[in-house]
């Protein structure tokens, strides 16, 4: 039984990835300030007498022996890292530094849940791991995609000047249940949306492409990375390569769902990428042969289901 650290735990990736590490026999300590995290994500997770619950800042050191750490505290959706920018770089930035000194004194492997925000608005496409991105330093996204930029930059020399284990994965747009109705990410605000036959609302033309990975396949991908040998320290991809345009996935939750929604557009918000695609080679490679296993259909199918309960009760 490894005792694991999960920073974030209580927010939609982390609860999924505290539930699977319980699952594999491990001691799990969920960490989260509840900034946009939720408790009730990881409530039914309490009475487990190998899952502890802590409400803790990551930008304040912490100290705890454990055997491996899952930093994936950070807001993840542009709504809420744009609400308080400072703090969502303090976040990703001062919170890695703490993560990194913790794995450093107790000789903990630890992983870094990075981003494909780090390759900003790519010129390459799809995006393999080393290309180095097109970011704007000073835009309204950069809180999050320079944040995350250092905080990869920070693994990489802890790991060279401290032999500290460490392993970096950069996510791609990931959904399914636990997500919440009002966190600004494209799939939760179209579903939402058409489960109140409200107009959908598109930004920008609808052409702009991303690639959705439902969240088990994700979490997969995590635990396969942490366990992999120390020779082997990322960044990696882990997301589904499968392309969609908006108006495609705007199309499929309309016709999943049975809505009267309408689709309206509105102008594109600034710096938002146009074309957003992993390359998961490396990944194949190195993990075992990870792949994607939920394609989009089937996901959103769960995801609705999810929303729709959800939207019941409340």
């Amino acid at each position: 039984m490894k005792r694991i650290l999960v920073t974030g735990g209580a927010g939609f990736v982390g609860s999924h990835l505290c539930e699977r590490l319980l699952n594999d026999g491990n001691e799990v300590v969920c960490l989260d300030n509840y900034f946009t995290g939720k408790k009730q994500k990881i409530v039914h997770l309490i009475d487990n007498p190998y899952f502890e619950l802590i409400r803790h800042d990551v930008t304040m050191p912490y100290f705890i022996e454990v055997d491996e750490i899952y930093n994936l505290a950070c807001p993840a959706s542009p709504v809420h890292y744009q609400y308080n920018p400072i703090k969502t770089i303090k976040t990703s930035v001062i919170g890695a530094v703490n993560m990194l000194g913790l794995a450093k004194r107790v000789r903990a492997k630890i992983l870094q849940a990075s981003t494909s925000e780090v390759y900003g608005d790519p010129i390459i496409h799809p995006q393999t791991e080393d290309y180095w991105g097109h970011v704007n330093p000073i835009g309204i996204r950069s809180c999050y995609d320079e944040g995350k930029r250092c905080a990869e930059s920070l693994f990489v020399n802890y790991h060279t000047q401290n032999n500290v284990r460490i392993k970096i994965i950069r996510i791609f747009n990931t959904y399914g249940p636990k997500m919440e109705p009002d966190d600004g990410r494209v799939v939760s605000n179209f579903i939402v949306q058409a489960l109140q036959n409200h107009d959908i609302t598109i930004f920008g033309s609808g052409n702009q492409t991303r690639s959705f990975q439902y969240v088990s396949d994700l979490v997969e991908g995590m635990v396969r990375m942490m366990a992999t040998g120390d020779e082997f320290t990322g960044p990696v991809n882990i997301g589904n390569p499968g392309e969609f345009t908006m108006l495609e996935l705007a199309q499929n939750i309309i016709e999943l769902t049975g809505s009267k929604s309408k689709i309206v557009y509105l102008p594109l918000p600034a710096d938002d990428p146009t074309q957003r695609q992993p390359d998961i080679t490396l990944a194949k490679e190195k993990l075992g042969g990870w792949e994607p296993k939920i394609p989009l259909r089937e996901g959103l199918t769960k995801t609705i289901e999810y929303f729709d309960k959800l939207l019941v009760e409340a």
